[in-house]
C-alpha cells in the first residue's frame, strides 16, 4: 500500500486538531473557576444564593454565621425539624403490614 500525499495531509490535520483541543482543556482549567462568578445565573453562572468561595473574607464570615446558627437551640433555629408529636411513629393506630 503506497503512502500518498493525501494521507499525510489528513494525518497532519488530525494531529493539529488534537493538539488544539488539548490546549483548550488546559486553558479551561484555569479560566473555568473565575468565569462562573462573572456569568449571570441564567447563562450558567453561580446562583445568587451560592455560598462564597473558600479562602475569601466573605467565606470566613459565612462559616462563622453557619457555626453560630448550628449552636443555637432548636426552638430558636429556623431550620429546626418539626416537633416530635407530628412524627408518624407517635400515631395511635399501628400501620397495616405490607404484603
Amino acid at each position: 500500500m503506497a503512502v500518498r500525499a493525501h494521507h499525510i495531509v489528513v494525518i497532519a490535520a488530525l494531529a493539529l486538531a488534537s493538539l488544539a483541543v488539548g490546549g483548550c482543556s488546559s486553558i479551561n482549567e484555569k479560566l473555568g473557576a473565575g468565569v462562573g462568578d462573572i456569568l449571570p445565573h441564567w447563562a450558567g453562572g453561580l446562583p445568587s444564593d451560592a455560598p462564597p468561595r473558600r479562602g475569601t473574607p466573605e467565606y470566613e464570615a459565612y462559616m462563622k454565621e453557619r457555626e453560630k446558627k448550628r449552636l443555637e437551640p432548636a426552638a430558636n433555629n429556623a431550620n429546626a425539624a418539626a416537633p416530635a408529636a407530628a412524627s408518624p411513629a407517635s400515631s395511635a393506630q399501628p400501620l397495616e403490614p405490607v404484603h
